[in-house]
């Protein structure tokens, strides 16, 4: 799932330059049975199979090796809601190591000896951790220096300040009959930045009053 993944685009792009290094582990791999099983019926009951310790903890002390200082993300909708603050903090980190989950998830001592902390892409499950850690990398590796060839636009788009990015327009003036608005013709950058702002702040209003909630608390 990752191979693809990481020849594309930005991500690929950064990687070839040396900015980027993403390394993939298979759990399987530290399996210590002939089965390379990973997984195992859950205690006291319950539907689906669970993830074992031992496979996943071989497997992180294989990658960190006597590195104790890199920190650990779980994949899990248990987790605190991934955000863009937090893409922000998890890119000035060197390294980080995410474990996806699968099955019904992992057995809790693997979260204990990893002191993993727990994360969501959002209130709904997936049948692995996967793609929400390609959705965490990709908007983690937006902010590593070198990654946009324009650094300037990680700083005017949607949720800085809690607001949603306004509406952007390109080539031609007119198509299907609708117009772009004048004032982005004017010239006039301080009319262009306040349109802008009143902009963000009804789309932030009608899409995500929680947002809005937190704007005007921030900015009374």
């Amino acid at each position: 799932m990752f191979n693809d993944f990481k020849r594309e685009s930005l991500i690929g792009k950064a990687i070839n330059k040396g900015i980027l290094e993403i390394n993939v582990f298979n759990i399987r791999d530290y399996s210590k049975d002939s089965h390379k099983s990973v997984d195992d019926e859950v205690y006291g009951g319950g539907n689906g199979m669970l993830m074992m310790a031992q496979p996943i903890y071989d497997c992180y002390k294989a990658i960190v090796g006597d590195k104790s200082s890199i920190n650990t993300y779980y994949m899990s909708p248990k987790g605190k809601v991934f955000n863009q603050e937090m893409a922000i903090e998890f890119s000035k980190e060197e390294e980080i190591v995410i474990l996806c989950g699968h099955y019904e998830g992992v057995d809790e001592r693997a979260l204990k000896l990893l002191n993993a902390k727990e994360i969501s892409i959002g209130d709904y499950v997936l049948t692995g951790g996967e793609l929400p850690a390609m959705v965490v990398i990709d908007s983690v590796a937006r902010f590593v220096k070198g990654v946009l060839s324009n650094d300037e636009s990680t700083n005017i788009e949607s949720f800085r300040n809690n607001l949603l990015e306004y509406p952007q327009y390109t080539r031609p003036y007119e198509y299907e009959g609708l117009k772009v608005p004048d004032v982005l013709l004017s010239g006039d950058h301080k009319k262009v930045e306040k349109w802008n702002l009143e902009k963000s702040i009804e789309i932030t209003k009608n899409n995500r009053p929680d947002l809005y909630e937190r704007y005007l608390k921030e900015n009374n």
